[in-house]
Parts: C-alpha cells; structure tokens; sequence
C-alpha cells in the first residue's frame, strides 16, 4: 500500500513538473512589449506611415524637377535639293542649303530660383502633415495600448471576483448541508455566479480585440495569445495648467504648421505667377551653308510680345489663395486651442472622481463587504444585505478600472492634441 501511494505521489510531481516546464516555455514564447517598444516597432512596420513617408520622398523629387533648366532645341534643316527631271545640270546637289540651328529659352525674374523655392515649401507641407498622420496614428495606437491594459486590469479583478464568489458559494453549500440556510437562498447564490462568469468572459473578450487593434497597427502577425502589452495601468494626481499645454500646442502641432507653411507658399506661389507675366528671349544661333557662299553663321532673338497674356489669371488666383490660407489658418489655432481645452477638461474631469476613489471608495467598498459577509454568516445580516454590498464592490472595482481607462485615454487625447508626448 505504501508503495503504490509513493508511486501515486511520484506521478503527480512529474505532472506538476511537466505543467511547469510547458507553461515557462510558453511564458518564453510570449512577446512582451512596453509602450516604448511598442512604439519603435509602429515607427518602423506601420505600412500608412510609411506610405506617408515615401510622399515626403516624392515631393523632394519634385524638387529637382522645378529646378532644371529649359532643354536647349535644335533643328536641322536640309533645303533646295532638285532630284526632279529638268533639274540643273551640275546635278540635284547643286544648289543644296544645309543649316543648324539652336535655340534656347532663357527664362527672367528668377522664375528658376521660385520654382525651387516653392517646391521646397511644398515638400515641408507635405512633412508635416505626414508628421500630423503620425500623430493620429500614434493616437489610435496608444488607445489600443490603454485599452488592452484596461482588459487586463478588469480580467484580473473579474477572476478575483470568480474566486472569491466560488469561496462564498463553498461555505454556502456547507451551510446548506448543515441546515442553516434554505434552498433558495443556495440557489441565489448559485444564480449570482453567472454574473461573474460574465464579466471575466467579456474581459477576455475584449483583451483578445484590444490586442488584435495593436498588432493590426504594428503589421504584426505575432498569434494574439503570444502577444502581451506591459505597463502601469494608474493615473498621475499632478495635472500642469491648461497655458502650458496651449503653448506647447502652437510649437509643436504639425497641422498649424501645415497651415503656417500654406500661407508662406501661396506668397511664394505668388511672386512666380508674377515673375511667369515677365517676358522670357529665345536666342538663337545658326550655322550653314548657302551656294555660292561656302558658310554662314547667324544670330536671333525671339521676344514675344506679351500684349494679351500676362499671366493675369494665375496672379490674382495666387492672391486669393494667400487670403483662403490665411483664413485656414485662422480655423485650424482655434480648432488646436479647442482640442486642448477639451482633452484637460475630459482629464481633469476623470482626476476629480478618481482622486476619491482611490482615497476612500475602493476601502469602504472592501470593508463594507467584508463586514456583511461576516455578518451574513453569522446570521446577523440577511442574503439580500449580502447580494447587494457584492454588488456594491463589484461596481465600485469596475468604476475604478473603467475611470483609469477614461482618464489614460484622455491623456493620450491631451498627447495628440498639443502634438506631442506631455502626459504618461
């Protein structure tokens, strides 16, 4: 008998051992990832932000474009050729007329020097706003980030919960064999359970969606289930006041600077519609042959006369569109000031109930369970009492977790509002 129960106990350290092992190796499997890491990764595999960045690319070489010279044009002219019947006698060729000629633009006003200029400007429009598309980007990322935290946090206090529950239901069940509570009262009990099965289900369920939005964004196929986001899920008590946070906005918004580069290059844009109204030479420079002469060599200018044309269209559409950018601009400082106040008013508003949450609900709410239970098995309390300060922890917990959530959320909206990282 001893030798089967040393065996028995043998097989079962062998199982544990072997549990053990797999579940370190699947704890060396899984990839767990900060915010920070998490945000290297995004910067380099996100495929929308690096589409953007190739736009950058492009519009440099717009660059080179705007900033190359006329070609040169060259004909050649082969004339008074006779291969006809009748012809002179000293043959076709007698009179043949060859010539070159090569002309080129030569453009005034520095219409070179602003098309370059404007190009360059264009290419810092198109960088901000590609700086701008990160900014969301980071934006959605980091509320993914929050959100698989606030999974997590609220799958842990679910299965506390569970637990805890299946504890009560053990001594409800010893209570009920010893004859000191009825049925309906077990069954109470028992129906409570589900209520708890749901909400860790549903925390599993939205860990599992949370993740999935964070590899999306990473343009990452890592299985969800080998897949963890570290980081503190808890608030900062110490908000900075709402000028500082305006200020930081107006340096570092790429969209206002978007709009501040827009207004500089319709000037720009601008001076070249007037520099196109000046009147650009063609010289010209001619070589050949005309019998009985044996060479020549000439010159030309072409000057068009600009009577008509001057470019007036393209003028005035430039000075309007330095008014239309103006008023763009106008728009997008009070549309930066509004997302400011707005995101410090979410915060501060989510501060306001979580500073009396963590100093004083969540311990009440644990005691005043503790001392139902207590008198409930005691028979001091009624089931009612019982079920209702459950209750009572279980919404104060998930108030807690969920205002955690709302306030993180709004830091990062405060983050892509001033355009860059201010709160954690």
């Amino acid at each position: 008998m001893e030798r089967r129960t040393m065996w028995h106990l043998l097989r079962c350290v062998c199982l544990i051992a072997t549990i053990n092992a797999g579940m370190s190796s699947f704890a060396e499997a899984q990839e767990r990832l900060t915010w920070e890491e998490i945000k290297m990764r995004f910067e380099a595999n996100n495929p929308t932000l690096r589409a953007g960045q190739i736009s950058v690319e492009e519009s440099q070489a717009n660059e080179i474009s705007a900033h190359l010279r006329p070609n040169p044009s060259l004909n050649i002219l082969a004339d008074q050729i006779t291969p006809f019947p009748g012809g002179p006698s000293h043959g076709p060729f007698a009179y043949f007329l060859p010539a070159a000629t090569v002309n080129y633009l030569h453009e005034r006003a520095h219409k070179r020097e602003l098309r370059l200029e404007s190009a360059q400007k264009a290419t810092g429009i198109v960088a901000s706003n590609e700086t701008d598309l990160e900014r969301n980007l980071v934006f959605s990322l980091r509320t993914a980030f929050v959100s698989t935290l606030q999974a997590k946090a609220v799958l842990r206090v679910a299965t506390e919960n569970l637990k805890y529950w299946d504890d009560v239901l053990r001594i409800g069940h010893d209570r009920f064999d010893a004859g000191d509570i009825a049925q309906i009262d077990l069954d109470r009990l028992e129906l409570q359970r589900v209520q708890y099965e749901s909400d860790a289900q549903m925390a599993e369920v939205n860990l599992r969606t949370a993740k999935l939005q964070v590899l999306m964004l990473l343009n990452d196929r890592t299985p969800v289930d080998q897949f963890e986001a570290l980081g503190l899920y808890e608030f900062n008590d110490h908000l900075p006041p709402l000028d500082q946070f305006r200020q930081a906005a107006q340096d570092n918004r790429p969209d206002l600077k978007a709009a501040l580069q827009g207004v500089d290059k319709a000037k720009s844009d601008h001076q070249l519609a007037v520099a196109n109204g000046s009147t650009d030479p063609t010289f010209g420079f001619d070589v050949g042959r005309n019998p009985p002469i044996d060479a020549y060599i000439g010159a030309s200018v072409n000057i068009p006369l600009r009577i008509f044309d001057r470019n007036q269209g393209e003028k005035l559409r430039t000075q309007l569109d330095i008014d239309r950018s103006q008023k763009l601009l106008d728009g997008t400082q009070a549309q930066v000031f509004s997302d400011v106040d707005s995101a410090y008013a979410l915060v501060n508003s989510n501060l306001i109930l979580l500073r009396p949450y963590k100093a004083r609900y969540l311990n009440q709410a644990t005691r005043v369970r503790e001392t139902v239970r207590f008198s409930y098995e005691h028979g001091g309390a009624t089931l009612l009492d019982f079920l209702d300060a459950q209750k009572e922890y279980r919404d104060t917990e998930l108030n807690y977790l969920n205002l955690i959530g709302s306030y993180l959320i709004g830091a990062a909206q405060l983050n892509l509002a001033v355009g860059r990282e201010v709160l954690q």
